[in-house]
């Protein structure tokens, strides 16, 4: 049951505090999160302001960093030790908020003892991270408000969720119009068999929770949010031997998604879009998706759900919009039309796989 999995889980990570001892090179943000793009100099530096004790603490796959984040209010499902929470309180600056929820007492309160440190570190007058301790799968229960939220980022946890349409819905109900969930997570090549969801060492390493990528879009759309917008992936080494046998024909990945919330009835029409090179760190061209890199004063043509994005989101005052009078031509469902948000795809087409990581290869 949910629950089980749910104190297993408290058990697995509350007991890895102190350690590094997670088995596959997902684990660790060392080796994670390898991209095919430099990682713009805002991030890099909010990361290297983190406390060393609350980075090593640390065990998120990726590296779930939109842009244009100053000034947000900011959600981190699964917080950890809070690593993303205090590298996001330095990106939104001063008049932004993050707030991260976790489920388990010994890591919110690992993190709780650093938030003045990061306050003084960014010469804030007042804090502004909090830190509640919660089930993501029930966010109004840890007091979180519907619509009230910019950005939901996420980790590598939602794989260690039983609940995942719970968790979904309630990252949606959370989100303004227009807000995104942008989130890293690890994913399988096919469908996970439910005898392997019994493991409680392949649970925990979020190999038997992972969803098979190509669940994720219908997952998605049944809560209300847009298609999927594929960021980036990087194929999983697994270096345990009885890991890998356990897994069989299964393949991983880490992968970065963002899906956006639109007004519940969005005018669908293709737009000529132009980027006007106003987000920070991108003055020449911002990289969206694996499908979107929009060129400064270069227009472009986008369907009908990129236009209703791009207009109802945060990056809306950085585009010219000119909508067309033609039907939007996306509406078609039919499976190939999502061979672009493959991240295994993707991953080989450039070449990328997350290397063994030697602290872990017992």
């Amino acid at each position: 049951s949910s629950s089980c999995l749910h104190k297993g889980c408290k058990k697995y990570y509350g007991s890895r505090v102190e350690s590094s001892d997670l088995q596959t090179s997902a684990a660790t943000s060392s080796s994670c999160g390898i991209s095919f793009r430099p990682m713009p100099k805002s991030v890099k530096d909010a990361l290297s302001l983190v406390h060393p004790e609350v980075a090593k603490k640390f065990f998120g796959c990726g590296l779930p960093f939109p842009s244009k984040l100053e000034g947000c209010k900011i959600l981190d499902l699964g917080s950890g030790s809070g690593r993303d929470c205090f590298a996001f309180s330095k990106l939104v600056g001063p008049n932004g908020h993050v707030t991260g929820i976790d489920m388990t007492e010994e890591l919110i309160s690992v993190s709780r003892q650093y938030i003045e440190y990061h306050q003084k570190t960014f010469g804030y007058e007042k804090p502004n991270v909090t830190f509640v301790q919660g089930y993501m799968e029930k966010l109004s229960e840890a007091g979180i408000q519907n619509d009230s939220v910019d950005v939901v980022i996420s980790n590598c946890v939602i794989c260690l969720c039983a609940d995942k349409r719970a968790v979904m819905q309630e990252a949606c109900n959370a989100l303004k119009e227009g807000g995104e969930l942008y989130f890293s997570d690890m994913y399988a090549s096919k469908v996970i068999p439910d005898h392997m969801k019994q493991d409680p060492v392949l649970w925990g390493e979020g190999m038997s929770g992972s969803l098979f990528w190509r669940d994720l879009i219908s997952l998605a759309h049944s809560v209300g949010f847009s298609t999927p917008l594929l960021v980036s992936g990087s194929r999983i080494v697994v270096h345990n031997n009885e890991l890998k046998e356990k897994a069989g024909d299964i393949n991983y990945i880490s992968a970065t998604y963002r899906l956006f919330k639109l007004p519940k009835t969005p005018v669908l029409s293709s737009a000529t879009v132009t980027y006007k090179g106003t987000v920070a760190d991108s003055p020449d061209e911002l990289y969206f998706d694996s499908l979107h890199t929009f060129k400064k004063d270069v227009a472009m043509e986008v369907n009908g759900e990129m236009a209703a994005i791009l207009q109802s989101s945060r990056f809306s005052s950085d585009f010219k919009i000119q909508m067309l009078d033609k039907p939007d031509s996306s509406s078609e469902s039919a499976p190939q039309v999502y061979c672009h948000l493959d991240p295994f795809l993707w991953a080989d087409k450039i070449g990328s796989s997350v290397k063994q990581c030697s602290k872990l290869n017992k």
